[in-house]
Parts: structure tokens; sequence; C-alpha cells
């Protein structure tokens, strides 16, 4: 029996066939796999990608695991990784195969309405918002330790099937890393993660925006135009001084 760290060295290059013969068995059974592939060092390329990564790395709590959970997201030993509102649960290719769950709070919802209404007029539309697409102010609001997005330690549970004693394993490092790696292609699946709905961000900017355009111009709204054309009468309107 094998105690914390003292386990059989695997190769990569071993981790990655038993990833790829335990994930076929996987699909075989009919489960959709969604494996994270990283080419090259860099792990995230976006700014929500890059901003989770960000973030895991600049906790004490997790400073010692998380080198050697990039080396495993590297060379590809993570199987399966799924994302669902509040959990993570990931499949790891070690030493032997683990399984991962990583339990995620969700985001208060007062922390949530205070940087809707931070970001009120800051974000112009959807496409703006997921690609990352925004002002400094607007990243440094969205990432700000403690009342922004992005989870601090105390919000995050870990649990991985491996027999290392430490809470945050080197699996669970992979893990927490290949969300990063996936948030490149699915900006979304954040705001699942956090279960908060991110067309709050843009819908309360464009109504805010849309509000200020109406007063700006002065227009009529279209109920007062319908009114005076069904009925025949002219509206009362403020007087200019």
């Amino acid at each position: 029996m094998f105690y914390g760290e003292f386990r059989p060295y695997v190769s990569a290059a071993e981790r990655r066939k038993r990833a790829a013969r335990h994930a076929a068995k996987l699909a075989k059974a009919g489960r959709a796999i969604k494996a994270i592939r990283i080419e090259g060092r860099t792990i995230a390329h976006s700014f929500w990608g890059k901003a989770w990564c960000d973030n895991l790395e600049s906790y004490s709590d997790y400073a010692n695991r998380m080198p050697r959970g990039r080396t495993y997201v590297r060379n590809g030993s993570i199987v399966d990784l799924q994302i669902a509102p509040g959990r993570v649960t990931a499949i790891v290719s070690g030493s032997e195969i683990y399984e991962i769950e990583i339990g995620i709070d969700r985001l208060d919802r007062r922390v949530w309405k205070a940087l809707v209404r931070e970001c009120t007029g800051r974000i112009g539309s959807m496409v703006e918002l997921l690609q990352g697409r925004f002002s400094d102010e607007v990243m440094q609001i969205l990432a700000r330790p403690k009342t922004g997005l992005f989870p601090s330690p105390k919000q995050i549970r870990l649990s991985c099937s491996c027999p290392d004693w430490a809470e945050m394993c080197k699996h669970v490092a992979a893990a927490l890393y290949g969300v990063g790696a996936r948030l490149d292609a699915e900006p979304e699946i954040f705001f699942t993660l956090r279960q908060v709905d991110q067309t709050e961000l843009v819908s309360e900017a464009s109504t805010a925006k849309q509000l200020r355009k109406r007063k700006a111009t002065g227009k009529r709204t279209v109920a007062a135009v319908d009114l005076e054309s069904v009925f025949g009468i002219e509206l009362d309107r403020p007087r200019r001084r």
C-alpha cells in the first residue's frame, strides 16, 4: 500500500496512454467525454481563462501544488472534465485513474448586484463580455479579489480519490487549471459555474444607455405618440422656459 506521494513513478507518455484507454472505455459506455488538450505550454489564452488561472495562483493556500497541476494538465492527463452549476468533476490519469470533485459556492447575490451596478454602461454587448473585450477598468472590477467574480479558497471544496493526504493534490490542481483551459473555448460556462446570469451585465448596461439617450434627445415615448394618433388628441407637454 502507498501513502502520500510515495507511489511508483508513471511517465507522462504512460499517463496519456492510460487516459486514452479510459476515455475510450467511458465513450463506449455512452459518456460524453470532454478531455483537456493543451497546445504548447500556455494553459489559457483568453481573458476569462487567464483570469481564472491568475486567481488560483494568487492564493498562498494553493501555492505548493499548482506547479505539479500545471505539468499534469499540459501533458494531457485530464481524461474528462465537466462543469455544471457550482460543480466541477474530472477524471485524471496519474499513478492510477483518479476521480475529482470540486464544489464552488454560488456567487453572493449582493456581490453580484454590486458588480452589475458598477459595470453598468461599461460593457457594450454579450460578444464583448464573453470575449473579454472591455476596458482595463472593467477587467479589474470583475477580477478584483474578494468582491469580484472569481472564488476564494474558502468558497472551494476539493475532493480526489487518490491517497494523497493533502486537500490540494496535483490531480485537483490539474482539474482547476483545466477549467481555465476550457474557458478559452466556452467562457459562458464560467457564469454557469458561479450560478449567475451573464446577460444582466449587458442588459442593465443597455437599459441605462437607452434611458440616457432618451433623456438627451427629449423624444416622446411610443405610448404618447400612439395615444395622440388613436384618439386625435394632443397630450400636454412641459413648456420650455
